[in-house]
């Protein structure tokens, strides 16, 4: 059984969302409205999944407050934000606060149901265009020095960090699905990740700093 929890203060868009998700298979599907209340919620009902917009009108916390204290609350929580806002500064601050996915709003509902997947199954999920873009904000900010990785683990980071899934990277560098998942976790011990999240975004931010690039 998947439980969703879906936040999100516009009607019409959690009303989108459940349609999607009814169709992608969610058994059950609770709506909140705000931040405050989706916490609240969180707390009674344990989704296995949480959709949340960033950008929500009221009083109490954030958004970006609410993705730090369910993170806190549980490291394995998917959390999947829907967001209207694509500056590269909002996403990178969102992947900071422990989210596992980022998908705009003025996407199609395929590109829903793929982001819901993988976060679904604990991947990491970004477009190609937001992957650049965050890229290419952390190559004009300074990035801490990471150790240096082998050529498949440079080849790994990369799909990482344009959002592929570890399917698709297996595909592509003809390798199994287990020797990626084995690969992301030597990484993530040596680029010092904590989590899958945090993996993508090191990717990013490595390959950012890393001679050469541009």
């Amino acid at each position: 059984m998947t439980r969703v929890l879906v936040i999100d203060d516009h009607p019409i868009v959690l009303h989108g969302c459940r349609r999607v998700l009814e169709d992608a298979g969610a058994d059950e599907i609770l709506e909140a409205s705000s931040p405050t209340e989706g916490y609240s919620l969180y707390q009674r009902r344990q989704p296995d999944i949480v959709i949340v917009d960033l950008a929500m009108q009221g009083k109490g916390f954030s958004g970006l407050d609410l993705i730090r204290r369910l993170r806190q609350r549980n490291e394995q929580l998917p959390i999947l934000v829907f967001s209207m806002h694509g500056d590269p500064v909002i996403v990178s601050s969102a992947l900071d606060a422990g989210a596992t996915g980022y998908l705009l709003k003025d996407t199609a509902p395929e590109d829903l149901l793929e982001a819901f997947d993988m976060v679904r199954r604990g991947l990491p999920y970004l477009s190609h265009q937001i992957a650049t873009q965050v890229a290419l904000l952390r190559m004009r900010t300074p990035s801490k020095k990471f150790g240096a990785v082998t050529p498949r683990e440079l080849q790994t980071l990369a799909l990482l960090a344009e959002g592929h899934s570890y399917g698709q990277i297996a595909d592509d560098l003809g390798v199994s699905y287990k020797t990626v998942v084995n690969t992301c976790s030597q990484l993530k011990v040596k680029l010092g990740a904590r989590n899958f999240p945090d993996l993508i975004r090191t990717a990013i931010e490595y390959l950012s700093s890393s001679p050469g690039r541009s």
